[in-house]
C-alpha cells in the first residue's frame, strides 16, 4: 500500500525574499510548513549572508527547478577593499589588510576587464561537489582540491557608489558565476585586496523584483486565515508563480487529451509546428495562451516530442 503523502497539492513558485544569516534550506522548509506543501524544493542555494530572490517550487513545479538553476541572475554587491579573507567574504578571517589608494579610474579600469565571456575557478567555499562531498567541507578542513575553471559571462556590471573603501555594484551573470569570486578577483587586480561585505540576489531570469515576498508577510497572511477562519490557501496562494514561468522562453506545442496521455506514460508524440531540434513547453488545448501547461518535452531522433519533464494529472 503506497504511503500517504503529508501536506496538500500545491503546485507553484514562490518569489521568496531569503532573509540574512538564514540558509536556504531553512527558508525552503519555513515555506513548505506554512503553505502545508507536499513537496518543495528551492533553485540554487543562496549564501547565508546573502539575501533576495530564492524561487521556492512547490508540488509539481519542482519538477522545473533545474530550468531556473541553469539561468542568468542579478545581484547588488558591496566590496569591501582593503581586506582579503578565506572566504571572500565577511565571514572569513582575515588573510591579508592593505592601504587602499584606488581612484575611480583604476577601479572603472579594473571592473571593465570581468565583462563578458571569461574563465573562472569556483570557490573552495562553493557547494560544487568533488568526489561526492561540497568543496566547503574540505576548505574547513583545510584541504585544497583541484578545481576546474570553467566560462562564466558578465552581462553588466556596473559602479553604482565609490566611497572611500567600499564599492557598490550591480552585476548580471550566467548560471554558476561566483560573485564571491569576482570581488576577490577585483581586490587582487587592484592590489589592496576585497571582500564581500554585503550580497543580495535581486532577479533569477525575467521575475521581477517587486514579486518576493518576504518570510515574515507570510506568516502574517497564515494568521490573518486563522483570525478569519478562512482558509490559508486563499491568502497564500496567489502569491505563487505559474510553473511555466520557470520555461519562459522555450518554444511551445499544443497536443490534445490523448497525447497528453501518451506523454504522461511516457511515449512520444506527433506534433505540429514542433521544433527540430531542442527542448519545447507542452500544453493541452487548441493554443498555447488558453492552454493547460503540463511540462516540458524534447524532440527525439524521429522528430517527435518526448516526455522529459511531465506533470502528473490531477485525480
Amino acid at each position: 500500500m503506497a504511503k500517504r503523502r503529508k501536506g496538500r497539492p500545491v503546485n507553484g513558485i514562490l518569489l521568496l525574499d531569503k532573509p540574512y544569516e538564514m540558509s536556504s534550506n531553512h527558508a525552503l522548509q519555513r515555506v513548505k510548513r506554512i503553505y502545508f506543501a507536499q513537496k518543495a524544493g528551492h533553485t540554487g542555494a543562496l549564501d547565508p549572508l546573502a539575501t533576495g530572490m530564492l524561487p521556492i517550487c512547490l508540488g509539481e513545479a519542482t519538477k522545473f527547478s533545474q530550468f531556473l538553476l541553469d539561468t542568468d541572475k542579478t545581484y547588488l554587491v558591496t566590496a569591501k577593499l582593503g581586506i582579503r579573507t578565506t572566504t571572500s567574504d565577511a565571514d572569513g578571517e582575515v588573510v591579508s589588510e592593505k592601504p587602499v589608494t584606488t581612484t575611480q579610474e583604476q577601479l572603472l579600469a579594473a571592473v571593465d576587464t570581468f565583462r563578458g565571456t571569461t574563465k573562472q575557478i569556483p570557490s573552495m567555499y562553493s557547494a560544487l561537489k568533488y568526489q561526492g562531498q561540497p568543496l566547503y567541507k574540505y576548505a574547513r578542513e583545510g584541504i585544497e582540491v583541484p578545481r576546474e575553471s570553467r566560462d562564466i559571462t558578465v552581462f553588466k556590471l556596473d559602479v553604482l557608489r565609490f566611497e572611500n573603501d567600499e564599492v557598490d555594484m550591480e552585476i548580471h551573470v550566467s548560471k554558476g558565476t561566483y560573485i564571491r569570486t569576482i570581488t576577490d578577483d577585483l581586490g587582487e587586480l587592484l592590489g589592496c585586496g576585497a571582500h564581500v561585505a554585503a550580497l543580495r540576489r535581486v532577479s533569477v531570469g525575467s521575475y521581477p523584483r517587486d514579486k518576493m515576498v518576504t518570510v515574515e508577510h507570510l506568516e502574517a497572511l497564515l494568521a490573518q486565515a486563522e483570525a478569519d477562519e478562512v482558509s490559508p490557501s486563499t491568502l497564500l496562494d496567489p502569491l505563487l508563480v505559474p510553473m511555466n514561468t520557470a520555461v519562459a522562453g522555450m518554444p511551445a506545442v499544443t497536443v490534445d487529451d490523448m497525447s497528453a496521455n501518451f506523454l504522461r506514460h511516457g511515449n512520444p508524440v506527433q506534433c505540429g509546428g514542433a521544433p527540430a531540434d531542442g527542448l519545447v513547453q507542452v500544453y493541452i488545448g487548441d493554443n498555447v495562451e488558453n492552454g493547460e501547461f503540463i511540462g516540458v518535452g524534447t524532440i527525439d531522433d524521429n522528430g517527435l516530442v518526448a516526455p522529459k519533464r511531465i506533470t502528473v494529472k490531477e485525480s
